[in-house]
């Protein structure tokens, strides 16, 4: 209603100028509160301190976490594919597949993993080697991770899960996390 008497009012450009001028201290405002969380997210020492505190890392720990969420991650994927909701059980294969790349970064570095989702670049960091297949099923994996997030993948993702190709993805997954489990 506002809106219909503003394009009525001979006033229309004053509207909009006021309009303009709040979403312009708007943006503002958010700009400089994601500036602040930014400086104070990304500062300089956070980093440094994270770098270096592999100086203090538990391994057998650190790695035992990531492989126990994993299978905890995996067992869920199985429950989510039998109650049909194929799209949320890739996202949950990716995260497992994740975890165990994660724990055997920790185990040959003795670090702690990066903080990436991306399958093939956390395989690529820990020096795998990667034939064109598993590096594919890796790339394509990842894919499940924003597919099943974002909004604007969703439907489409969720249209294409199912459960035949569900099926022969969960198949690439275990797969996957045998050969990752024989390194570990």
């Amino acid at each position: 209603m506002f809106v219909v008497r503003c394009f009525i009012s001979t006033d229309w450009h004053r509207f909009f100028a006021q309009i303009d001028t709040k979403f312009k201290k708007l943006a503002q405002d958010s700009l400089n509160a994601t500036i602040s969380v930014k400086s104070s997210i990304f500062d300089k020492n956070h980093y440094k301190d994270m770098e270096n505190s592999h100086a203090n890392i538990d391994v057998n720990k650190v790695v035992k976490h990531w492989i126990d969420t994993s299978d905890d991650d995996f067992n869920t994927m199985l429950s989510l594919f039998n109650a049909k909701s194929y799209n949320w059980s890739l996202f949950l294969g990716h995260i497992s597949v994740e975890k165990l790349l994660k724990a055997l970064y920790v185990r040959r570095f003795e670090k702690h993993a990066p903080f990436t989702h991306n399958l093939y670049r956390i395989a690529e960091l820990i020096g795998l080697p990667l034939d064109n297949e598993y590096a594919d099923w890796l790339d394509h994996i990842t894919s499940f991770n924003l597919n099943a997030r974002y909004d604007d993948y969703k439907k489409e993702f969720y249209t294409l899960c199912t459960k035949e190709y569900t099926i022969n993805w969960i198949e690439k997954i275990k797969r996957l996390r045998t050969w990752i489990k024989e390194m570990l």
